[in-house]
């Protein structure tokens, strides 16, 4: 009989207790504070990152994790009879993890049944396709069941990020320094989303942070797959009044079967910012 186990990386920000009591697998990328190097969610945590953050005058660094980092987990995993993996990464659009994952599966000399899949998303984004396929295969669901879940709630999801500093943006080179002074002064606040590819993008820049709460509410609205049930998970970057209050504000034109809150992690953190605040809702099959 097939057992079906689940590998992602440190990116998808699925709390710890969740990981283990799914038995899910996690692959950490990196952070460098000049020449001290941390495993993401491993070596260093959510609140001490943002800590170090705060008393940095230089950004923080990221990368990937190697080809051998995956082949350690995989080789292990194919020790077990029967098994069938599934390893879901941060979008390729973003990271070389998933091709570092591809690498290692041709690497790889015992016979394991891999499926590698691109999230094309990030942080949360990607966490809940995890978590649910886990709940899948955790239930007997087959490979190609808990694949089509995967594929089918990617495609009908909600995710946007509202960050509250242009600064972090522009020092990853996202955005010039003119704009991010430019738009500081006009207190703009982007909200920002993941295209098909996975690629971030700018949604809209509303000016406050009210107001782009309102905003991120409306374009929900307008995802046709969520006018009914659905779940919410609201992850911010030490920010966990904001996070409360995009919540509450979700909850007065949703119907919200459950709410769950997570940390973005240090290598999202890393690009966006702490004040940030995203919100990933998924409609209830």
């Amino acid at each position: 009989m097939s057992r079906i186990r689940l590998v992602t990386d440190s990116t998808a920000d699925i709390p710890a207790e969740i990981r283990e009591a799914l038995g899910i697998e996690m692959v950490p990328l990196k952070v460098h504070f000049g020449t001290e190097t941390y495993q993401d969610a491993v070596t260093l945590q959510s609140g001490p990152f943002y800590e170090k953050l705060a008393q940095s005058s230089t950004l923080p660094t990221t990368s990937q994790p190697s080809p051998v980092d995956f082949l350690e987990t995989y080789k292990r995993l194919a020790q077990e009879p029967g098994v069938q993996i599934i390893s879901i990464h941060l979008a390729s659009a973003l990271s070389g993890t998933y091709q570092s994952a591809v690498l290692a599966k041709s690497l790889l000399e015992e016979k394991a049944d891999i499926t590698i899949v691109d999230s094309r998303s990030a942080s949360y984004g990607f966490g809940c396709l995890v978590v649910k396929a886990a709940e899948a295969a955790r239930d007997g669901k087959s490979l190609e069941e808990c694949l089509a879940l995967i594929h089918r709630l990617r495609d009908d999801y909600g995710l946007f990020f509202l960050v509250d500093t242009l600064e972090y943006l522009q020092k990853g080179g996202r955005i010039g320094k003119a704009a991010a002074l430019f738009g500081s002064l006009l207190n703009i606040k982007p909200i920002l989303s993941l295209d098909e590819e996975g690629q971030v993008y700018s949604v809209d820049k509303v000016r406050g942070h009210k107001k782009a709460m309102g905003r991120i509410v409306e374009l929900l609205k307008e995802r046709p797959k969520l006018n009914g049930e659905v779940e919410v998970i609201i992850a911010h970057a030490n920010a966990p009044a904001y996070a409360e209050e995009l919540s509450a504000l979700v909850g007065q034109h949703f119907n919200v079967k459950s709410v769950a809150y997570t940390p973005l992690g240090p290598v999202i953190g890393t690009h966006t910012g702490p004040g940030t605040v995203a919100v990933f809702m998924l409609p209830v099959l």
